[in-house]
């Protein structure tokens, strides 16, 4: 897990924004586009479970690519 390091900017003595360094950002950009990406794999797998498959030799032969 990524340790932030935010600073916190007050307004009328309530919290209201969190600053945080520009390379933490970017991690964390990283991080949810990674979590985003994964979310579509997992859909895509649970909707293809029961898709008919099959094997890279009956592929090869269907393609002409042997």
């Amino acid at each position: 897990m990524i340790k932030l390091h935010p600073k916190i900017l007050e307004k009328d003595g309530k919290k209201e924004f969190a600053v945080i360094p520009y390379e933490e950002l970017v991690k964390i950009q990283e991080d949810l586009d990674d979590y985003e990406s994964l979310k579509a794999l997992r859909k895509a797998k649970t909707k293809e479970a029961n898709a008919k498959t099959v094997s890279l030799k009956e592929a090869k032969k269907i393609l002409d690519i042997e």
